[in-house]
């Protein structure tokens, strides 16, 4: 029985050595990358809130030095992560320093921003208690907040590892929020289950948005070999104080939502919406 299971074991062996050895260009080469990337995530959340995320209680006289040490923790596994990312592309330690070093500069912003969503949910939900509650017990905190870190790492050009990261919070929340999306101030999901915003959309500030909601993008254009265009504006434009309720889908790199609109729940949508508009299931 055994020498037919090493038979299978084998041949198995020189298949999927075939099948990793056709594979185009070179591959990252980091056991574990999910585990770090989710290791990242922690670490930076303490950094910027050690007395919520932190594994020990901090005396405010002591925050500082906490805080440096999260960074410093963060920074060192961030700058492995992409210095190994880049190696791929032929790119080196250099690189991966500036990127390391600049995303570590932005850190206090988007704590900044993050204190904004974190408002948004406490005026925009009569159950939230406190901040605290909301940013324990919130899934749209733990996917906007990670979100918010990738989009830093998207804008300073690092790969794969932003899409990973939003990943990560896309598994643990139920909610898909592109790296590349641009989102403003005050943003605010309830509940947020089945939330999808595409790369290329765009939302205002104080939008507010209910779980199942669509950003997406229509049929993709496709070249002359058929494989789908890249790099083009394919997801919707929202704009400031919108609301959309539950279940509605938005679609199209050319269809804009106007500040100020209301989209009710299951609204199918692939036009542009004026400012101030009522658009409702059936009156659409």
């Amino acid at each position: 029985m055994f020498e037919n299971i090493n038979d299978s074991i084998r041949a198995a062996t020189e298949r999927l050595a075939k099948i990793n050895g056709s594979r185009h260009g070179a591959s990252v080469n980091r056991p574990g990358l999910k585990k770090q990337v989710a290791e990242l995530i922690d670490l930076l959340r303490c950094a910027i809130w050690p007395q919520i995320f932190g594994s020990e209680k901090v005396d405010p006289k002591f925050m500082p030095t906490v805080i440096c040490s999260y960074l410093q923790r963060s920074a060192v596994l961030l700058n492995e992560i992409i210095c190994d990312i880049l190696s791929v592309e032929g790119l080196g330690a250099y690189e991966a320093d500036s990127m390391t070093a600049a995303f570590i500069d932005r850190i206090p912003d988007i704590a900044e921003c993050l204190q904004t969503d974190i408002r948004a949910a406490y005026e925009g939900d009569p159950a939230a208690r406190s901040e605290e509650e909301i940013m324990l017990a919130y899934p749209a905190f733990e996917a906007i907040s990670i979100y918010r870190l990738a989009h830093r790492l998207y804008e300073l050009k690092v790969p794969l590892l932003p899409r990973m990261m939003t990943e990560y919070a896309h598994q643990v929340t139920g909610i898909d929020i592109h790296p590349g999306a641009k989102i403003g101030r005050y943003f605010f999901i309830d509940h947020g289950t089945g939330v999808v915003i595409g790369e290329t959309c765009t939302i205002g500030e104080h939008v507010k948005l209910y779980q199942g909601v669509t950003l997406g993008a229509k049929s993709f254009e496709l070249d002359e070999n058929g494989n789908p265009v890249k790099g083009i504006k394919r997801h919707p434009d929202i704009g400031n104080r919108v609301v959309i309720y539950a279940g509605a889908t938005i679609l199209g790199g050319d269809t804009v939502i106007g500040d100020d609109c209301v989209i009710g729940g299951n609204v199918w949508l692939t036009r542009s919406v004026e400012a101030g508009s009522r658009i409702y299931y059936g009156r659409v």
